[in-house]
């Protein structure tokens, strides 16, 4: 595939025009990114929603440039001034982009968002629109194995691969830099998948891992409120009343520095062993006979608050700057793009009535063989970074 965007427009998210004279002219913008459109007037809630501002120009020169306050419309990423145009007139349609672009000459005219930057690197991806419009050439036609399918079905088909995909095969596309507040909890993103590490930065970035909890702690889907005997209370409703969880307070509030006590069964002992550290004790340098490694560290711990919709963090970890990497199945990677074919033939056939049980195998193999050739390409091996890392595992590697 060609690359379709000039440099301009990939750098810098702006794409220059010189009009005609007279009302009503149009310009079609070429961006690999799709016009977002609220309204003309900066006065309209609305107008925040667009992704991109006009400028006007009588020459193009910088610091020439003003922002076009005037009617216009879009369609199908074709801008329609209403208004009337000298002949000659530059016009600029400039992306939002974090720097606001270099056409503004104040701040409020600025082009202030992300849109450009979020086009950097799309062509490593291809645009599930593209894909299926793909597949119905290649795949669905006369002397095909697909003889006429309907497009609502191939998209439906093309977003369940992509599902499933997304669980082991698509890497992590997307990253959020949060921080953590006082209630130790973020809400989990609106595109969320599944995680793929969880990180907070020190003074000098770096990455630190922070771990799930496994069977260190839970956060219990339901909190029911309990009479004198210890059965569940209910309203009016007949619902049962829910209470706060006592065990995420006793999570929130806990001392990680001593999280290994729990191997010491006597709570006399424990408090010996507690006065004689003290609050910053030596709990986790290896010292306890029985230490479990996986809870010998302290860059902290996280676990996914499924009854809150959250990410539930330890309590060392308040107002630390992390970092969320995580899947999400918005892109396809064209390094998958052939896997997301087969998948896709392969659904189609399967669910059809009459068909031979020999070819849905035959595709569902298929289908098994190019999803590993993509785990295999997505995986990025370098053998470069491979001998970096092995030179310091000249010694016996135990598990």
């Amino acid at each position: 595939m060609s690359l379709t965007e000039t440099n301009q427009q990939y750098y810098q998210g702006a794409q220059e025009f010189i009009s005609a004279a007279g009302t009503n002219q149009k310009f079609t913008t070429t961006f690999n990114t799709n016009l977002v459109f609220g309204d003309w007037s900066t006065s309209s809630a609305n107008y925040g929603l667009n992704n991109f501002k006009v400028y006007t120009s009588g020459d193009g020169s910088p610091g020439s440039w003003t922002q076009y306050t005037s009617e216009f419309s879009v369609e199908n990423n074709t801008i329609e001034i209403v208004g009337n145009l000298s002949q000659g007139t530059y016009i600029a349609v400039q992306l939002t982009t974090l720097d606001g672009g270099n056409y503004a000459t104040t701040l409020d005219q600025q082009a202030l968002g992300s849109a450009t930057e979020d086009n950097y690197g799309s062509y490593e991806y291809i645009k599930l629109s593209d894909a299926i419009d793909n597949f119905m050439v290649g795949y669905v036609g006369d002397g095909k194995l697909i003889q006429t399918a309907k497009k609502s079905d191939v998209l439906f088909f093309a977003k369940r691969s992509l599902q499933e995909f997304s669980y082991d095969t698509l890497k992590s596309i997307k990253s959020m830099e949060l921080t953590i507040p006082k209630s130790l909890s973020v809400v989990i993103p609106q595109d969320y998948v599944n995680y793929v590490r969880m990180s907070w930065i020190d003074q000098l970035g770096v990455k630190r891992p922070i771990y799930p909890v496994n069977a260190l702690t839970i956060s219990p889907y339901e909190t029911p409120i309990q009479d004198g005997k210890g059965v569940p209370t209910q309203d009016s409703y007949g619902e049962n009343i829910e209470g706060t969880s006592i065990t995420e307070e006793r999570w929130r509030t806990a001392n990680t520095n001593i999280i290994n006590a729990d191997l010491v069964n006597n709570l006399d002992e424990w408090a010996y062993w507690a006065n004689a550290y003290g609050e910053y004790g030596n709990w986790n340098n290896g010292r306890i006979y029985g230490l479990d490694p996986q809870y010998s560290q302290v860059n902290g711990w996280f676990n996914m608050n499924e009854r809150e919709g959250k990410i539930s963090f330890s309590s060392n970890l308040v107002d630390r700057l992390i970092v969320l990497a995580h899947d999400n199945d918005t892109k396809v990677p064209k390094l998958a793009e052939e896997a997301l074919y087969a998948s896709i033939l392969h659904y189609i056939i399967s669910t059809r009535a009459n068909q031979p049980e020999y070819l849905v195998q035959r595709l569902k193999k298929d289908r098994r063989a190019k999803l590993r050739n993509a785990k295999i390409r997505l995986s990025n091996i370098k053998l470069d970074e491979i001998v970096q890392v092995m030179r310091g595992k000249s010694k016996w590697i135990k598990h």
